[in-house]
């Protein structure tokens, strides 16, 4: 137990890559992104929507799954498929290294 009476699962600080990205959409919706990679998590990226602060853990299986991107973000069906079609070419394959 440490000095504050919490017990902690994990404390690890790394180093992180963090890219910022802003894109409109055909139908004028408006994307400010971070995407953070990390060796956490398998290989999935965060992904903040910076101008809500919802954040995920997201891989190539989030994004496809449906209705996610739609319930994570609160975004409708057309803005979601422009989301996803941008994070397709973003989110890399999950990588299991520690098996």
């Amino acid at each position: 137990m440490s000095d504050h009476g919490f017990d902690f699962l994990y404390d690890h600080t790394e180093d992180t890559r963090t890219r910022y990205v802003c894109f409109i959409t055909s139908s004028l919706r408006r994307f400010d992104l971070a995407i953070t990679s990390t060796t956490r998590f398998y290989g999935k990226q965060l992904i903040t929507d910076i101008q809500t602060g919802r954040t995920a853990v997201i891989g190539p299986d989030d994004v496809n799954e449906p209705g996610y991107l739609e319930h994570i973000y609160n975004l409708s069906e057309t803005d979601a498929d422009d989301l996803r079609s941008f994070l397709a070419g973003v989110v890399g394959p999950v990588n299991f290294s520690d098996i």
